[in-house]
């Protein structure tokens, strides 16, 4: 579980290696107090701390696909992202590098922002155009709507819709708070979850916003509505509770299915290049972000046949959400619900 409340972590550490540098930072809408920020300095840059960042590659400085730490399709861009503390420093080295994604070929990269919810351990991804200035929000949370919207107030964006993976059995979705506190958002959830929203997709339909857009691919099995996001370079993919990193959704409750999700993730989510990030709802370990390459060779459950899959989902033995009896219902009319207290 992660931790709660103010974690000053003291002095904060850099690291460089050649044209890299990679800084902690305390950025003020981090729901944990240490951010990452990687730049990319000149070739004059001074050794002490790095100044504004400026957006684009430095003039004199070399190319850097290929470099061990930085994603392919990411060459002279900046990314800032949020680390849940457990991560660890070389995890955190290691995700940097992969969160350095842009749409290919489109210029200024998208905007993407990580943020956690402690009680479920459940994550809300903002994603934004930076030139449209119009963004979305993936499986935001009850509690942290009011978060979720200052942020994107801060940011100068404009939300145009909040975007559940599924009908949620963990938490209540904020999307119906943020189109109060948030005018013009929508909310939009699968046809198949048989939830209420403004919006309705099925496998094949696009969201789109300003220059990207997400296309939706079924991925039944954990619930029968359950989607997955694939931003339409294919270099990140939202999998909702499908796919956990070393993980996956359990398929022993809201008509679930063991099968059906081995197939999905083999069919819809592996069949996905190896180098497309992977962001999943949850993570109960301190992890933020996977590929598709390490999910098909290193994932315990799902390197398993589809018969030893089923074997050991149909025996996990857990407990049921804790707020699955006023979540569901909550969420089935778009999260426009007052828990109880």
């Amino acid at each position: 579980m992660a931790p709660q409340g103010t974690n000053d972590p003291g002095e904060l550490p850099s690291w460089r290696s050649g044209n890299i540098r990679l800084v902690y930072m305390r950025m003020p809408f981090d729901p944990w107090p240490c951010s990452v920020a990687l730049f990319r300095p000149s070739a004059s840059s001074p050794p002490g701390p790095p100044g504004p960042f400026k957006a684009g590659p430095a003039p004199s400085a070399p190319p850097l696909r290929g470099h061990p730490w930085v994603h392919p399709a990411s060459a002279g861009v900046q990314t800032q992202l949020c680390l849940h503390p457990a991560a660890g420093a070389m995890a955190a080295l290691r995700v940097a590098g992969r969160q350095l994604s842009q749409h290919r070929g489109s210029g200024a990269p998208i905007l993407l922002r990580q943020l956690f919810e402690p009680k479920s351990c459940t994550y809300t991804y903002l994603l934004g155009d930076r030139e449209s200035r119009e963004a979305i929000l993936i499986d935001p949370v009850l509690e942290t709507a009011h978060r979720d919207a200052q942020l994107v107030k801060e940011l100068g964006l404009r939300l145009l819709y909040a975007v559940n993976t599924h009908c949620h059995a963990d938490h209540i979705t904020g999307s119906g708070l943020l189109r109060s506190l948030l005018p013009g958002c929508q909310s939009v959830i699968s046809r198949l979850s048989g939830a209420q929203a403004d919006l309705h997709i099925e496998d094949g339909d696009s969201i789109r916003f300003g220059r990207f857009a997400l296309e939706t691919r079924a991925s039944p099995g954990h619930t029968p509505g359950c989607v997955t996001f694939v931003l339409n370079d294919q270099s990140m993919a939202f999998t909702g509770d499908a796919l956990l990193i070393r993980g996956c959704g359990r398929t022993d409750f809201q008509q679930g299915c063991a099968k059906t999700l081995y197939h999905s993730v083999h069919e819809r989510i592996f069949t996905l290049p190896g180098d497309c990030l992977i962001y999943p709802a949850h993570d109960y370990n301190g992890l933020t972000v996977s590929t598709v390459e390490e999910e098909r060779t290193l994932n315990p459950r799902l390197t398993l046949s589809c018969e030893e899959f089923v074997k050991v989902m149909d025996n996990l033995k857990l407990p049921k959400p804790q707020q699955i009896d006023f979540a569901v219902p909550a969420n089935m009319r778009c999260g426009v619900q007052t828990p109880p207290s």
